[in-house]
């Protein structure tokens, strides 16, 4: 059980909810933002002074039943409470398990896109991409070491990572990646290389040491990203990520709304592929 971490993770997710985010009236003016710790021990069905000492350090380990009530009355996602219950000393239920081989179910989606697609690791390894994914982003699967993964060469500052998308975006890219570091390692212990990868990026990246601290968890399924394509130049499109049965495995695709100049674009790339897909 690691105390320290789970009292940080349960306080910052309560200063994070509003009294009308779980059903709450939101009563007079509060002094300091987020709930009152009465009010998770409340909604937890547990008293206040058991979930004080929680997170003030102290008391006994809480059960992994009390565990799942706090999870719920903190509305945390599926992620959020997989990493609460590491930090308890919980195994998570199994959701996956990591591998170099991509799934047939995966692989037979893949093959049938005419959009930019790949699938990637829970570490941000791609294992697979499409022609178009490699003409929009990249070819990504020649890395080598902690070089596969998209996280370490995006807070190690690779040129060619950081100008795929406007600089001004950047900070949502880097909260976005430390979240979903945080909940890979909350899932489990013992995880050698997720350990390895993470312990890189604290000992030589700061931006990614001080976010790290923030102690955010989330693994974003879909979102709109600006991609800045050195040849068809600045598009916008929807992300959506999906999944098979093995959930460590994500399929990304790309795809931008019929009728805009941000198809336009995407239907040039197609037509240049990568060939010129080059960056300086």
């Amino acid at each position: 059980m690691d105390r320290d971490d789970l009292a940080d993770f349960l306080r910052r997710r309560r200063e994070a909810l509003q009294p009308e985010d779980v059903g709450l009236p939101a009563g007079r003016r509060r002094r300091t933002s987020g709930l009152r710790r009465e009010e998770v021990a409340a909604l937890a069905h547990m008293s206040t002074d058991f979930y004080a000492r929680i997170e003030q350090r102290r008391g006994s380990r809480p059960s992994e039943q009390t565990i799942g009530a706090i999870a719920r009355a903190l509305r945390l996602t599926q992620d959020e409470r997989d990493h609460l219950l590491g930090l308890a000393g919980y195994t998570p239920p199994p959701r996956g398990f990591r591998t170099e081989h991509v799934s047939p179910a995966l692989m037979r989606v893949l093959d049938r896109l005419d959009t930019p697609a790949q699938v990637v690791s829970d570490l941000g390894v791609t294992l697979q991409q499409n022609a178009l994914g490699a003409a929009l982003m990249g070819e990504h699967t020649h890395h080598t070491g902690l070089d596969r993964s998209v996280f370490y060469r995006w807070f190690t500052n690779d040129p060619i990572e950081r100008a795929l998308f406007p600089e001004e975006d950047h900070p949502i890219h880097s909260r976005s990646y430390t979240a979903a570091l945080r909940a890979v390692h909350g899932r489990t212990t013992g995880d050698r290389e997720a350990d390895e990868l993470i312990g890189a990026l604290l000992r030589q990246s700061p931006e990614f040491a001080a976010l790290w601290d923030r102690h955010e968890v989330a693994i974003r399924t879909d979102t709109r990203k600006r991609i800045q394509h050195p040849a068809v130049g600045l598009m916008t499109l929807d992300c959506q990520i999906l999944t098979a049965e093995n959930q460590l495995e994500r399929l990304v695709v790309f795809t931008a709304s019929p009728g805009t100049e941000d198809a336009e674009r995407l239907a040039l790339l197609s037509v240049i592929g990568a060939q010129t897909f080059t960056r300086v």
